[in-house]
């Protein structure tokens, strides 16, 4: 199904974007933001916001994605979590989007 594989493939791309987004926001409050002062704030806005969207974007893309991956609750649950979780989202490409 051309539909589902562009879907999937696009879940793929939102999934690795999200997770380096929010690595980029986790390295600016930890690092930059005590040791750099206001410096932090150039990235704060613009990541923020393009973290915000990309996370919208992956749990959208997840709920359409769920029927035709045929997962159950509890790994849809996962896969959602993983969205909070530093690295999570890298692990959900390599272990449910294959």
């Amino acid at each position: 199904n051309i539909k589902f594989s562009t879907m999937l493939n696009w879940f793929k791309k939102i999934a690795l974007l999200e997770g380096i987004s929010f690595l980029v926001l986790i390295f600016n409050m930890l690092v930059l933001k005590p040791n750099y002062f206001d410096t932090y704030k150039l990235i704060l806005k613009p990541f923020g916001m393009l973290h915000g969207v990309l996370f919208i974007l992956y749990i959208i893309l997840a709920f359409l994605l769920k029927d035709e991956k045929k997962w159950n609750l509890k790994d849809f649950s996962i896969i959602i979590l993983a969205s909070f979780i530093p690295f999570g989202t890298f692990w959900v490409d390599k272990t449910y989007l294959n």
